[in-house]
């Protein structure tokens, strides 16, 4: 249990709407804490678990060998209330610059939509044309992404976080870290609502074919990550399920959610239920389909 009280706070601020956030330090080491945010869906929680939603998120990325920006959960109090709270190292130290892909997307010029546009389509377009990256690296990375997303259900991966580190003494650029996946694992759901969920497979089929739905946006529409991962319509998408699919270790992320502190006995069942849910009926279903077209092929 890491009490991050009475860290010292530096002046670094940090944009998002997800929760409040400050600067502190942590064994020498520059660190954002994030405070969970007050919900916007289920009035009748005091808070989402979108800092318990960031630790697993990120937890679960590492687990598959994905690079993640590292985070330990903790205690902030404040006015006499203790606060659970997510601390995510700051991966800019040492003068390196964060820019989102939505930076990268406003250098292609005849992008059909701005940098935060999140139509496929056109994100499709900046990763095929932009020149500060290898092309195929950013592609694999971006499909990568989306279908442990799609895992983990995260509703809000946007052009505006993820992206590259960018070293203005030798003008390089790498790619940064998996970072902000607050909105992944259901936020917003106390435990009523998780109870209701683990005792009706209906109520979990809504929350896995569904909803939730990716950022990512197709003719205008975000995207249903099971009618679009199964119709096995995109090669890129195929080929990272292909690559993603035999790097998860349910045994493993079970593990991780069992050692994830502050969360009850209910909340760990829930988590551990709807991964493996989603992992059988999206990823497990559309990797069969595929293997059977190529089989099919020969």
């Amino acid at each position: 249990m890491i009490d991050f009280t009475n860290l010292p706070v530096r002046k670094k601020t940090y944009a998002g709407a997800n929760g409040s956030k400050i600067s502190v330090l942590y064994n020498d080491e520059l660190y954002m804490l994030k405070f969970p945010a007050v919900p916007t869906i289920n009035k009748e929680m005091s808070y989402a678990n979108g800092c318990i939603s960031e630790y697993l998120g990120c937890h679960v990325f590492e687990s598959i060998g994905i690079p993640v920006q590292t985070t330990l959960l903790g205690t902030y109090t404040i006015n006499g209330k203790q606060k659970i709270v997510v601390a995510c190292k700051d991966f800019t130290m040492d003068g390196l610059v964060l820019q989102d892909f939505a930076s990268l997307k406003n250098t292609i010029i005849d992008s059909a939509h701005n940098g935060y546009g999140t139509e496929l389509s056109d994100i499709v377009k900046t990763l095929e044309e932009q020149s500060a990256i290898d092309p195929q690296l950013l592609i694999e990375w971006f499909w990568d992404m989306f279908i442990v997303d799609a895992f983990i259900g995260n509703w809000d991966r946007h052009n505006g976080n993820w992206g590259f580190l960018y070293a203005p003494k030798t003008d390089k650029i790498t790619l940064a870290p998996i970072h902000d996946s607050a909105s992944c694992l259901y936020p917003q759901a106390d435990e009523e609502m998780m109870q209701k969920i683990l005792a009706d497979p209906a109520e979990r089929e809504i929350r896995i074919y569904d909803r939730p739905l990716s950022g990512i946006k197709k003719n205008g529409q975000k995207i249903q990550y099971f009618k679009f991962i199964s119709s096995l319509e995109n090669d890129d998408c195929n080929k990272a399920l292909k690559r993603i699919l035999p790097k998860i270790n349910m045994n493993e992320i079970n593990k991780i959610i069992d050692e994830t502190p502050f969360i009850s006995d209910l909340q760990k069942n829930f988590y551990k239920t709807m991964l493996c849910e989603r992992k059988e009926k999206i990823l497990d279903f559309s990797y069969q389909k595929l293997q059977k077209r190529e089989q099919s092929l020969f």
